[in-house]
């Protein structure tokens, strides 16, 4: 099969469009898998050895900022040291399931198992590692529009 990659600035930024021919039709699902399975590697520092490694991005349960350095928790539980302010972190991430819930913290939604409104207009949210985070008033709007758009 050829490939051909054409730019639109019509297409939203986080979409890609796939056009195949009507006799291709059986094989989309093949496609998707493959294009999902090209899985985004993190470069990390392990604080034990002080040496770079790569994780996966979809192990990542959250970045949390440390000073000018972000803490990246996975979900085995261990935690890595990334050399990027959270800022940054936030403008490189084209995953759909990583959202902003305050200024220290941005989660992976596809880890939420629960999540439950609190004292002082927050939502409290529980992954599946155990952790929880809280949602802050001024990130509700878009953790609501992200994590319900994007929780399939």
């Amino acid at each position: 099969m050829k490939v051909i990659f054409e730019e639109d600035t019509t297409v939203e930024k986080r979409l890609a469009k796939v056009i195949t021919h009507p006799a291709e039709k059986s094989k989309w699902d093949r496609i998707q898998q493959a294009i999902c399975a090209s899985e985004t590697q993190l470069t990390v520092i392990h604080a034990k050895n002080n040496r770079n490694m790569q994780i996966q991005l979809s192990s990542v349960v959250a970045f949390e900022s440390e000073d000018r350095m972000c803490c990246v928790r996975v979900i085995s539980g261990e935690r890595y040291l990334l050399h990027k302010r959270l800022k940054f972190v936030e403008e490189d991430l084209d995953d759909v399931h990583f959202v902003k819930i305050n200024n220290q913290t941005i989660i992976n939604t596809r880890y939420i198992t629960a999540f439950s409104a609190t004292d002082h207009a927050r939502i409290k949210v529980d992954l599946s590692d155990r952790s929880s985070y809280f949602v802050s008033r001024f990130y509700i709007k878009n953790f609501r529009g992200n994590y319900h758009d994007y929780s399939t």
